[in-house]
């Protein structure tokens, strides 16, 4: 089976959003639940609001960063929020 990169986005429970990139979601995820994950541990709890696998692993890093700027956060709130 091909290893997928998974970009995905957390609403904590400040309402900040919170976007990583993974190729384990749910070990990633229990990693932000256990508070081993300095930007969430302090705003737990969390939703996970989506996620996007990409087979190709620059593609999802340079998709993770362009979620980070300033269009990209306003892309993902009109389209995943």
């Amino acid at each position: 089976m091909k290893n997928f990169q998974i970009v995905y986005l957390l609403r904590c429970s400040d309402n900040t959003l919170y976007t990583g990139c993974t190729s384990n979601l749910e070990n990633r995820l229990k990693a932000h639940k256990s508070g081993e994950v300095d930007y969430t541990k302090s705003r737990l709890p969390f939703e996970l609001v989506t996620y996007i696998a990409f087979s190709d692993k620059t593609k999802a890093f340079k998709f993770e960063k362009y979620l980070k700027s300033g269009s990209g956060k306003a892309f993902a709130n009109k389209r995943f929020l």
